[in-house]
C-alpha cells in the first residue's frame, strides 16, 4: 500500500501540518466520482511547495498523499459539523466546495465504506500526528502546530459570500493557543499592508486545530486558512513563483513570530 504520508522530522518546536495537500484519488474511487470531482479542485493546491522553506526554520512538516475526497483529515472521525448552522463538507465529503455532487448517482459511500476509509486513510494520519507532536513536546517542553490551509477566495457562496481575505487566522476563537502567541501573530500581520486579514472570521480552525491545540500543557495550535489568489491562478491551480515568494517571506516572519523568542 502506497504511503499516506511524508514526515520530514526537524529539529525546532514546530510542525507544520498540511492535510488536505493531497490530490491523489485511487483508481476505483475516481471512478465512481464526477469529471469535475476527479480533478480534485477542493485541494489546498501548492501548500508544501508554499511552506517548503519551514524546513529551514527547522520545522517538522507532515503531508498527506491523498485528496480530502477519499477522506477529509480535518474532521473528526465522528464528522460532527465544525459550523453548525452553515454549510461545510464532511469527514468523507458527497459535495464540492460549489455544493455539486462529488459522486456519480447512486455511487456514494456507505457506512461501511466510510468506516474502512478510517482505518485506511484517517487513522494513519492522525497516529502521525500525535507521535510527532509527543516527539517534539517531549524534546523542547513545547510545541506549535501549525496548520497550513488554503482556499479559493472567491466565487464560493455554497460555504461564503463574496470575497474572503486573503490571510484568515484560526485559533477556535482563541482557544488552541495562548493568547501571547496570538497577539504576537496579529501583531506581524497589522503592521504589513499587502494582505488583507481576519481572526476567526469564516474560518476559526478546523478539526486538528481544536483537537490538539492544549496551550496549558504547552500545544499551541494555530490554523491560516490562505485565499489561493495570493499565491496562485485559482483558475489553472498554477503555482506563481512572483506572488509566493512574497507571502513566503510573510509567512516566514509568521512563523518566526509564533515561535516567539
Amino acid at each position: 500500500m502506497e504511503p499516506v504520508y511524508t514526515l520530514h522530522r526537524g529539529s525546532a518546536p514546530l510542525l507544520v501540518s498540511l492535510p488536505h495537500d493531497g490530490s491523489a484519488i485511487p483508481d476505483a474511487l475516481a471512478a465512481r466520482m464526477t469529471p469535475e470531482a476527479r480533478r480534485a479542485p477542493d485541494t489546498d493546491w501548492h501548500v508544501s511547495r508554499l511552506y517548503a522553506f519551514a524546513r529551514e526554520l527547522g520545522a517538522s512538516i507532515l503531508v498527506p498523499r491523498h485528496s480530502r475526497y477519499v477522506i477529509d483529515l480535518n474532521r473528526g472521525e465522528d464528522d460532527t459539523s465544525l459550523y453548525p448552522g452553515q454549510n461545510t463538507t464532511g469527514l468523507v465529503p458527497l459535495v464540492r466546495f460549489n455544493g455539486e455532487s462529488v459522486y456519480l448517482p447512486g455511487q456514494q459511500p456507505d457506512a461501511d465504506e466510510v468506516a474502512a476509509r478510517i482505518e485506511a486513510w484517517w487513522r494513519p494520519y492522525h497516529e502521525g500526528l500525535r507521535a510527532e507532536l509527543g516527539r517534539i513536546r517531549a524534546l523542547h517542553g513545547r510545541v506549535l502546530l501549525w496548520e497550513g490551509h488554503s482556499i479559493k477566495g472567491s466565487g464560493l457562496p455554497f460555504l461564503f459570500e463574496g470575497r474572503l481575505p486573503d490571510l484568515n487566522l484560526g485559533t477556535a476563537s482563541g482557544a488552541s493557543c495562548s493568547p501571547a502567541l496570538q497577539a504576537r501573530i496579529e501583531q506581524v500581520l497589522a503592521a504589513q499592508a499587502d494582505y488583507d486579514w481576519i481572526a476567526n472570521g469564516r474560518f476559526k480552525g478546523g478539526h486538528i486545530t481544536r483537537h490538539y491545540g492544549d496551550p496549558g500543557n504547552g500545544v499551541d495550535a494555530v490554523q491560516l486558512e490562505i485565499s489561493q489568489r495570493c499565491y496562485m491562478d485559482e483558475a489553472s491551480f498554477a503555482y506563481d513563483e512572483a506572488k509566493a515568494a512574497r507571502l513566503q517571506a510573510l509567512l516566514e516572519r509568521l512563523l518566526r513570530a509564533a515561535l516567539g523568542p
